[in-house]
């Protein structure tokens, strides 16, 4: 299920189609590594934020835990689905949607307990809901670090959320792009323009791309979540806890505990 070739590093403009293409193709070929990886960090049924390991029943962005019981949440870019196992011992009713189809085979590998949390395979930016479907929607990390055109999707979570129903979503902290992703020494110095929004890409010998990740500023975000029809109600950096010793790609004690790495957007639909 893996390229036999070595990608291109480069940052030039993709755009919507190319990314979602990109996007696809790369999570099927691996999310197999991906869950051997980091599966044991993110467990079967914990709800992890980001590679800091800050824990949803610990923060309760998206409410008290008490306050979950029979609602429904739509959880975005959910992998093998380890958030919505969590929502569901909260008692919420989780739909679990992510692109790749070998990430859900994943979810699907996991299994659940009560073996009722749906799994939907569709894009973010055009959910296949009907309007007002959710009281709650969530995404660690999936889905909005790797779309061009992240105010379709958050119109797209507006739609189908019911008014006063909560989005939260966590992505790469927009600082990190102006440093090196490493998570030694070298990762620690300025080497290129925060400013710089052109998206990373990873293409093939035919230039076409196999992995897109695109930047935003933090002042990008904000707008993003406006322009959205949100309401933003706090922005979440969460701080390296001395438990933690585990590196993540460029996710390090040495990095956490100097510059954020994760970003957490809590939002609200009036």
């Amino acid at each position: 299920m893996f390229q036999d070739f070595e990608p291109e590093a480069t940052r030039r403009n993709a755009g919507d189609s190319e990314s979602s293409r990109a996007s696809r193709g790369w999570w099927d070929r691996n999310a197999d590594e991906y869950q051997t990886e980091h599966g044991a960090f993110l467990g079967d049924d914990r709800f992890v934020w980001g590679p800091e390991g800050l824990d949803e029943a610990e923060a309760g962005l998206l409410g008290p835990a008490g306050s979950l019981k029979g609602l429904s949440v739509l959880e975005i870019g959910a992998g093998a689905a380890q958030c919505s196992r969590w929502l569901t011992a909260q008692g919420a009713r989780p739909v679990a949607l992510d692109l790749s189809h070998r990430q859900l085979q994943h979810a699907l590998r996991i299994g659940d307990s009560a073996g009722h949390i749906p799994l939907v395979e569709a894009d973010a930016g055009a959910l296949p809901f009907r309007d007002g479907s959710f009281d709650l929607a969530c995404s660690a990390y999936g889905a909005v670090p790797f779309v061009a055109e992240p105010v379709k999707v958050f119109q797209e979570v507006r739609r189908v959320l019911r008014p006063g129903g909560r989005w939260v979503f966590s992505v790469t902290h927009p600082i990190r792009w102006a440093f090196p992703d490493e998570p030694g020494p070298e990762g620690l110095s300025v080497a290129a323009s925060y400013f710089d929004r052109t998206p990373y890409v990873e293409q093939d010998e035919r230039g076409r791309a196999v992995y897109v990740e695109h930047h935003r500023t933090l002042g990008d975000r904000v707008r993003d979540v406006v322009a959205g029809g949100f309401r933003l109600v706090d922005l979440v950096e969460p701080e390296w806890p001395a438990w933690n010793s585990q590196e993540w790609g460029g996710w390090s004690p040495l990095r956490g505990h100097l510059i954020p790495g994760t970003a957490i957007f809590v939002c609200e639909r009036d």
